[in-house]
């Protein structure tokens, strides 16, 4: 499953904390830097908002540790181009393009027409192509088809006429289809299957792969195209020599020389597994590499670097590639390592089922980390926690790896949120809890989510990974029941036993009022109008709060309040609102445990995807009078190394990019690598 907690933004009151030719000619041209950049908010257009980070205590760190996060960086960019692909066929070569028009166009800059073109462009940049990057829909550019034809012949770009044509039709319309009425496959223009491939054919496919190892099943699918040849389906394996060869063989070249200066034998020998791994695409190595990368704990820098979140296949598959490279924070880790330790008395105390509980909790490693650069998957929007690895089998018998971005997180919450929660909290009471003890609730919540949840439970025996068993909906089956881990135990005097919180009540009854209002209320401003819910973590919210508040109708555990046109939810149990939460984490950990695909259909189906329209409605209209964008996402700090005669690296310099299209451009300038179709 993929394991992301992924920010909720503004919406959820503030609880920052809660998941060409003339290219290669330029080749090194050194992007323009601004060292002492410290305002947070970079740029502002459509739905979008582009922030920057800082990299905290970096004059800490050994020479050593800086070139190994140097080195770590420069892999993750080096396969920036594969997310752009993975994403849409023509990504590539529709970026090339917009990019040509954009630097060499001379005609009239200050028209309607023209920044339409520059917002269309900045969308596709955000989006790692031409598919939003949380709802899926196709970015309909603001400008006629007409107007890009003259863009077109007035710059001399070429771009083939059926992928023009797709940037104003109706074809792939969506990235990710998860309405199985509609084809799963079919329905979805993410690029990893050929032409024709059906639902069915895949099923068959994997389901004649057989694993070595019963008990530690490969993940099948994870680092290929599968297309057919000749009447054959096949897979075209990510690898050196394989297709996205040219950008995996950048990465080598980097994570070699993060070998070299890797802290500990443990994290050399995981980086060495990798590097196998990409060579050869072999999934036990795979394997290997994630046993060594979970159990390598040691050290101030840890990375997260392949593909591995499989939200943007459908099938439940194939791995987005993604890079995080990360710091240890020190002091925020040793606060929270307090929840690791005490995991298996969460796993004991749990409102499970006896037979789906874990009877020996094994290595759940958490931290607070510094992010140093993030690519792929992660860039430019970004998770705020993550947890890895995926396969069931490795975090039963090795563990796992949480960690909390704290420096995204203060970014986040240093660019502000507006006067929105004001808008959409019930009363004064609620809007006092938020302010007083939002931001704790929310960072502990993604802790426990991280940490406990996603820790928490097992399956049957013989139940296959729930990416067979519960297909389409196997993802926001398991952010849901992780959400639901953390809510159920955020309201538990154990945590302030732990010392974690003063006022464990206030802290869960703020995280309560908070997850409600966005699950039913606020996260709807990321919908446009008639839209279904499709991205994964939104369903898991909305179906978690919907269930609870239809369960708690008889005893008026949430109250749906209307008052001079607007709608409100005020909580008026939060005991009995915590049993309700108890109730679903244990029917959701039945369903993954059992595989029980129907149950898992009904669940999301009856209470995650249809919205109410009327308060769809209303919700855009209040959200008029504030100015934040829906989504935030970053530029990365820029890593420049200084060098001496002998080209040795003698210092690195962390500087900030002065623009967002400045470090796009700069990207697809330095580290593209692919060719434009693959």
């Amino acid at each position: 499953m993929n394991l992301k907690t992924w920010i909720s933004f503004s919406l959820a009151c503030g609880l920052f904390f809660s998941c060409a030719d003339e290219k290669k000619e330029s080749q090194e041209k050194k992007p323009e830097v601004a060292e002492k950049k410290t305002d947070h908010v970079v740029e502002q257009f459509a739905d979008l908002r582009v922030l920057r980070y800082q990299i905290p205590g970096w004059e800490n760190l050994t020479l050593k540790e800086q070139k190994l996060v140097y080195y770590l960086t420069q892999a993750g960019l080096s396969g920036r181009d594969m997310m752009w692909d993975q994403n849409y066929r023509h990504n590539l070569a529709i970026r090339e393009a917009l990019e040509h028009i954009y630097t060499t166009y001379q005609g009239d800059k200050s028209s309607k027409d023209w920044k339409a073109f520059e917002v269309y462009l900045k969308r596709v940049w955000f989006s790692n192509g031409i598919h939003h990057h949380y709802s899926n829909d196709k970015i309909m550019p603001g400008f006629e088809k007409a107007y890009f034809d003259k863009l077109l012949d007035e710059t001399g770009t070429v771009l083939d006429r059926t992928i023009a044509e797709v940037l104003f039709n109706d074809a792939d319309a969506k990235k990710v289809n998860l309405d199985a009425s509609k084809g799963l496959i079919k329905g979805s223009a993410v690029n990893f299957y050929g032409p024709g491939i059906s639902d069915d054919e895949v099923d068959a496919f994997y389901a004649k792969m057989k694993s070595p190892d019963p008990a530690k099943p490969l993940s099948f699918g994870l680092n290929s195209k599968l297309v057919r040849e000749d009447g054959k389906l096949v897979e075209k394996v990510w690898k050196s020599g394989g297709m996205y060869g040219a950008a995996i063989d950048e990465i080598i070249g980097w994570l070699e020389k993060a070998q070299e200066v890797a802290e500990n034998e443990k994290q050399g020998k995981a980086l060495g597994l990798l590097i196998d791994y990409y060579r050869s695409g072999d999934l036990q190595k795979w394997d290997d590499y994630n046993v060594a990368w979970t159990e390598a704990t040691e050290g101030n820098i840890d990375y997260i670097n392949s593909f591995i979140e499989v939200y943007n296949d459908p099938k439940g598959y194939r791995g987005s590639y993604e890079s995080i490279v990360q710091i240890k924070d020190f002091e925020m880790s040793a606060k929270m390592e307090v929840l690791a330790h005490h995991a298996q008395w969460f796993e004991d105390h749990a409102p499970l089922m006896p037979e789906h509980k874990k009877e020996n909790v094994v290595g759940v490693s958490y931290k607070t980390v510094i992010v140093a650069g993030e690519a792929g998957d992660a860039s430019p929007s970004t998770p705020i926690g993550v947890n890895l690895p995926n396969a069931n089998w490795i975090r039963t018998a090795h563990g796992s790896k949480s960690v909390s971005l704290g420096n995204i997180i203060e970014a986040y919450n240093n660019a502000g949120s507006g006067d929105r929660l004001k808008e959409f909290v019930n009363d004064k009471e609620e809007l006092e809890l938020a302010r007083a003890y939002g931001q704790l609730g929310g960072k502990l919540h993604t802790a426990l989510h991280e940490v406990i949840g996603h820790a928490s439970g097992k399956l049957n025996p013989g139940v296959g990974e729930t990416k067979e068993t519960l297909k389409n909906y196997a993802s926001t089956l398991e952010e849901g029941r992780a959400d639901l881990v953390g809510l159920y135990f955020i309201m538990d005097p154990k945590i302030q036993e732990l010392g974690l919180v003063d006022d464990y009540r206030k802290v869960a009854m703020a995280e309560y009022d908070g997850y409600i209002r966005n699950g039913l209320l606020t996260q709807l401003i990321r919908l446009e109008p008639g839209k279904d819910v499709e991205e994964a973590h939104m369903r898991n919210r909305q179906w978690v709060s919907a269930w609870v508040y239809e369960k708690g109708k008889k005893d008026n555990v949430i109250e749906q309040v209307k008052r001079n046109g607007k709608t409100y939810y005020n909580i008026n149990d939060y005991d009995k609102l915590r049993e309700l939460f108890g109730q679903l984490l244990r029917e959701t950990q039945r369903i993954k445990s059992e595989g029980d695909y129907e149950a898992a259909k009904a669940l999301v189906e009856g209470y995650g995807v249809k919205v109410d329209q009327d308060i769809h409605r209303e919700v855009l209209e209040r959200n008029k009078a504030f100015k934040s964008a829906s989504y935030s996402g970053f530029v990365n700090p820029v890593l420049v190394p200084e060098t001496d005669e002998a080209g040795e690296i003698t210092a690195i310099r962390v500087t900030q990019p002065e623009s967002f299209e400045q470090q796009m451009l700069w990207y697809s300038d330095k580290y593209g690598f692919l060719p434009v179709e693959n």
